[in-house]
């Protein structure tokens, strides 16, 4: 029996017991394709000696040292990599340990930021449905994750609100241009902006590719630019979550590089560290320290653990290997190749609705019809079924549902590691394509 509170009661995971590149060998002997990384985390794949070494060394220097008295090389040198030449404003990192963490670090920021500036009656976060921020209950009130908020909301922050994503696959009106579209949306935040109260509104938040809850769905050509003068108009803050999609996800080192925009504060994780150990950070803009700094000077939030030496080690030697094996415009060139393999094996497949996604973060929506795009029924839970069913052709990825409106749809995520080849692809579209077709069979023999 085990004494670890897994996920599930009901169901014990595999045992991992070894990673090398895309593979993972479990207890039993069995390997298993890593084709999303967990949860678009292991960007370098498994195994990464460097890495490794440098974790062993650092943890024999200098193990720990609490920043209340101290800094430390590696935070000072992993800081200088992701900020030192001031990417679109952003010149200072404070690392945590969880992409969670690091929205709450946003959030605090946000807010001490007017008040430092005299406004303190701004209090209220506006964030978009069909969005998730993290698990903490900061991060999941912005969120609008239904089943994840669920029990906890109740218990929500109450100063936040939420308006519609910009999910054109689902929303976009048939009479709508992709342009129409977007002042339609831009509308309605600054609908919601009177609402409350211009006044009162800290900042917009919205993941630069929403992720877990929708599956890969980029912006709509403008939409960013669209909402940051909304922002702008009222003086608040433009907070961009990049945990999944950031750090080199999408084909640059910022998916917002890509939109022609700059955050005031941004969240990022996951691919940070690549996995190696846990490590998330808030990027912060030039305009927002110049406020702490002609202010009180101290940030009033802490962790014990922040800029752990050796997670900040292992994050500065991922970001190293990336750059200096150019991994980013693999990341592009793998990406196109990935795109195409997805459209020629499930372009038209009967239960795949979109193929979506930038660089190597990608997804197929499934439904039960392709012709009327209507979903599976929430009972036959194709997403979880696909798992399992992946699992045992040898491949795991990230499959979700409620992809939708949090209740109908269903996704799955390929995340792959950002030194694959194209055969490392052929490979995982050639088992993703037997998984779905199993899943979907067994779903549809299931249904009354």
């Amino acid at each position: 029996m085990s004494h670890v509170l897994h996920r599930s009661t009901r169901q014990a995971p595999a045992i991992a017991v070894r990673g090398e590149g895309l593979t993972i060998t479990l207890a039993d002997g069995r390997t298993v394709i890593d084709a999303s990384g967990g949860a678009a985390v292991a960007c370098l794949g498994h195994g990464q000696q460097r890495v490794a070494d440098v974790i062993a060394r650092q943890a024999s220097a200098l193990a720990y040292a609490h920043t209340s008295f101290f800094s430390c090389a590696a935070a000072e040198a992993l800081a200088d990599q992701l900020v030192g030449h001031e990417p679109g404003g952003l010149s200072h990192a404070y690392f945590v340990s969880s992409g969670s963490e690091a929205v709450e670090a946003c959030m605090k920021m946000a807010r001490q930021y007017f008040v430092e500036r005299g406004e303190p009656d701004r209090i209220h976060f506006i964030a978009r449905r069909q969005s998730y921020h993290g698990n903490t209950f900061g991060a999941l009130s912005v969120g609008g994750h239904p089943a994840r908020r669920g029990i906890y909301e109740p218990m929500l922050m109450p100063h936040v609100s939420h308006v519609s994503p910009c999910f054109a696959f689902r929303y976009q009106a048939a009479h709508e241009t992709s342009a129409g579209y977007v002042s339609r949306l831009a509308a309605e935040l600054e609908a919601e902006f009177q609402r409350i109260g211009p006044g009162r509104v800290i900042a917009f938040l919205a993941e630069s590719v929403v992720g877990a809850t929708s599956g890969c769905v980029a912006p709509e050509p403008g939409y960013f630019a669209a909402v940051r003068e909304v922002c702008d108009r009222h003086g608040a803050l433009l907070i961009l979550d990049e945990i999944m999609a950031g750090m080199g996800r999408c084909g640059t080192t910022h998916t917002w590089e890509q939109e022609g925009v700059r955050p005031d504060l941004q969240a990022v994780a996951k691919g940070l560290g690549a996995g190696y150990l846990p490590l998330g950070a808030m990027l912060v803009s030039r305009t927002v320290m110049r406020a702490l700094e002609a202010g009180s000077g101290v940030f009033a939030h802490g962790h014990t653990f922040q800029a752990h030496p050796v997670a900040c080690a292992a994050a500065l030697e991922v970001q190293r290997i990336i750059h200096e094996e150019h991994l980013l415009e693999n990341v592009r060139r793998m990406g196109a190749v990935l795109t195409a393999a997805l459209g020629a094996r499930f372009g038209a497949h009967p239960h795949v609705a979109d193929i979506r996604g930038r660089g190597l973060f990608q997804a197929l929506e499934f439904v039960a019809d392709r012709a009327t795009l209507a979903p599976f029924p929430p009972s036959g839970q194709f997403a979880a079924t696909l798992k399992r069913t992946a699992l045992d052709h040898g491949l795991a990825v990230y499959p979700s549902s409620g992809t939708i409106d949090g209740r109908l749809g269903d996704h799955v995520i390929i995340a792959p590691p950002y030194n694959l080849d194209a055969h490392d692809i052929d490979r995982i579209v050639a088992r993703l394509g037997d998984a779905v077709d199993a899943t979907a069979a067994q779903v549809q023999a299931a249904r009354p």
